[in-house]
């Protein structure tokens, strides 16, 4: 709606997870680092956690595209499954036809396929997003799949991926096995401002933007305090507030349409004076509805 108005070629403030408009702030350059060595070394067990919002997904999606094409890779991320409705999705997601009637006999199906991968010199991943979801008999489960080994070499490398509550729930006493075989660890956290900063900036630009900031300097303070730095509640302030500048004929964003934005997305109380907001015609005041 509003990329004529700014000169965009593409919405630059999307909320799916495009790798392309990926932006590696300090954390999340060494949270990739860490997952990529961690597979490529066979580490078996990593631990990704971070706040919603902080780019987990974003970050996994980046991994997949650097991986080698002979990495095997099921990515899971509806972990309220039973153990068999675990390993019939799992087979799914590497193309494994046979279907099985029992755990032992997935268990014993999947041995053999990463044997033979194994033997091919391929590596295998097993993604599983949201496991602060999973109950402590699943997560067992899944412990024992880095069961499935040979003297030298782990046959599955394991991602578990999920909110700090992840880490609660691995301190429980019952799953310190699974704990003690984690070998990587990163927690994602949110910008600092200078990053937020080069993060609307970069996508601004991969969006095919050229001209003036959009965003003032004020506008880009208000955005930290209204989003601390979430990379999802960035991109949602900022499509909000480029579209409310659209509908006031706005070539600059400023820290008034931030605060008028993050209130109407109940992220912070109007500023004295902002609560209400002057008829501009009917035009903008039907697009301004868009938020109310």
């Amino acid at each position: 709606m509003y990329c004529e108005h700014y000169g965009f070629v593409r919405r630059p403030f999307e909320m799916t997870p495009d790798p392309s408009f990926l932006y590696l702030g300090e954390a999340h350059r060494e949270g990739l680092a860490t997952l990529v060595y961690g597979v490529q070394s066979g580490k078996g067990f990593v631990l990704l956690t971070g706040e919603v919002g902080t780019g987990k997904t974003t970050l996994l999606h980046a991994l997949l595209g650097q991986l080698e094409s002979t990495t095997a890779s099921a990515f899971i991320f509806n972990p309220r499954l039973s153990p068999l409705d675990f390993f019939e999705l799992m087979f799914q997601e590497y193309g494994i036809e046979k279907k099985c009637e029992s755990k032992a006999e997935y268990l014993s199906r999947f041995n053999e396929y990463l044997i033979e991968r194994l033997a091919n010199n391929e590596q295998t991943l097993l993604i599983v997003d949201e496991a602060q979801n999973l109950s402590p008999e699943m997560l067992e489960e899944i412990r024992l799949l880095s069961n499935l080994e040979t003297p030298t070499s782990k046959l599955i490398q394991i991602m578990l991926v999920g909110q700090p509550e992840l880490n609660e729930m691995l301190s429980r006493p019952d799953l310190r096995q699974l704990r003690q075989r984690i070998a990587l660890r990163h927690h994602l956290r949110p910008f600092d401002s200078r990053e937020m900063g080069d993060y609307v900036k970069e996508r601004l630009a991969k969006a095919g933007y050229t001209g003036k900031p959009i965003f003032n300097r004020a506008a880009l303070k208000a955005l930290y305090q209204v989003s601390k730095g979430t990379p999802r509640i960035i991109n949602n302030v900022c499509d909000a507030a480029l579209l409310q500048g659209y509908a006031k004929d706005r070539t600059q964003i400023d820290s008034k349409v931030i605060r008028e934005v993050a209130a109407t997305l109940a992220l912070a109380e109007p500023a004295q004076g902002d609560a209400s907001m002057p008829d501009t015609g009917s035009r903008k005041k039907g697009l301004l509805g868009l938020f109310r």
